[in-house]
């Protein structure tokens, strides 16, 4: 199972003051040399973390993988196509919103994600689509091209108890039917060390996105011992899985 971690809130760190650190770059080549499989930065609308010199240097010291989450409008496809991740991932965005709430409603942005799915085809990028765990989106997805879905885990990490276990099993059904199409399957948001493992025993989960946690975790474990606790929890969960999921 891949651990991508999202480095966002170190550039949210940085920005809070005006200074050129904490240097999300930094971060993100101490999460690969800690066992992370790939580094996430979304480049929002509004530029309110991520900015287009930061993406830049992400995309120049990189070397497992940069997955770009973006908005599927033509200013982040021409970005995209001049920067070249390795994966994009269409997430949607409101400028009033603290951050991403929910997932992209595939059918509504259907005309803009073929034109992002155009650019990856050309650009040879992986396209992966930010959705809820939805079979109607799951099967869309495929049809505009996408290669992964990412599923958003907010509603499940946000519940608890028989709510939690009826997310889950939300989950395992759309990571199987996705699954079935062909599709990689991902997972993320709201993601920590308390509720991550049964979503790791959910066999079909090839990769998890973790961005606040690990950089939150990091104040009290340094970041290259938040990402080995993760990445041990992961190894936990693998190891428990079982016929449940």
């Amino acid at each position: 199972m891949r651990l991508h971690v999202n480095v966002d809130h170190v550039a949210t760190l940085r920005n809070a003051r005006g200074t050129d650190y904490p240097n999300p770059v930094e971060i993100a080549l101490m999460c690969e040399r800690a066992g992370a499989d790939g580094i996430t930065a979304h480049l929002r609308e509004d530029r309110r973390h991520m900015r287009d010199t930061d993406i830049e240097a992400l995309r120049a010291a990189v070397t497992s993988l940069l997955n770009l989450e973006m908005a599927a409008t033509s200013e982040m496809i021409g970005i995209a196509a001049r920067i070249h991740p390795d994966v994009i991932t269409l997430v949607p965005e409101r400028r009033e919103e603290r951050t991403t709430e929910g997932g992209l409603d595939v059918f509504a942005s259907a005309t803009a994600i073929e034109a992002v799915a155009a650019m990856c085809k050309r650009e040879q990028i992986k396209l992966s689509l930010f959705i809820a765990a939805d079979l109607a989106q799951v099967t869309q997805s495929i049809e505009l091209g996408a290669e992964q879905v990412e599923f958003h885990t907010g509603e499940y990490c946000h519940s608890a108890g028989t709510s939690a276990l009826a997310q889950l099993d939300r989950l395992t059904a759309a990571a199987r039917h996705a699954s079935a199409l062909s599709l990689e399957v991902a997972a993320g948001h709201g993601l920590n060390l308390v509720n991550l493992e049964p979503v790791v025993q959910i066999a079909q989960i090839q990769e998890l996105n973790i961005g606040h946690a690990i950089i939150a975790d990091a104040l009290r474990l340094g970041i290259v011992g938040a990402v080995q606790a993760y990445r041990d929890c992961v190894n936990r969960g693998i190891a428990a899985r079982g016929d449940k999921y």
